[in-house]
């Protein structure tokens, strides 16, 4: 069974919402393999979002992402767990999500689009490291 991370965002924490969207996984017949809560601090956020170190978002990115407290989940599936995961959290643009997708569903802007979840293996083996390092 292959793994990937998903990360529920502060916005959603503070809502009190991420109950709904782990029961929206589990529904969804994913197994949770790890999960924690936590916040980053800044040393960790800018090495998880170093692919956008460039660009003009990336200082509103960093405040916004230890603005609260988030929710790390490795999740395992069988096939390909990217796809998959793309799949079941829809488009980063939260306008553009099909209906039935987590970001459909709490979603509210392009950076307050609910989840972060992995785009490729070697993203979700680097994210997954930075979130679960004692592992």
């Amino acid at each position: 069974m292959a793994s990937t991370y998903l990360m529920i965002k502060p916005e959603v924490v503070e809502a009190g919402l991420q109950g709904q969207i782990i029961d929206f996984i589990l529904k969804n017949r994913w197994t949770i393999r790890r999960m924690k809560m936590f916040r980053f601090n800044d040393a960790q956020a800018a090495e998880f979002y170093d692919i956008h170190k460039d660009k003009p978002f990336f200082a509103d990115l960093m405040k916004y992402i230890v603005s609260g407290n988030v929710i790390g989940l490795e999740l395992e599936k069988d096939g390909d767990v990217i796809a998959l995961t793309r799949e079941l959290v829809g488009a980063t643009n939260p306008a553009d999500a099909r209906p039935g997708t987590i970001r459909y569903m709490f979603g509210t802007s392009l950076q307050a689009n609910a989840v972060h979840a992995s785009d490729a293996p070697e993203s979700a083996e680097k994210e997954l490291a930075i979130v679960f390092p004692e592992d």
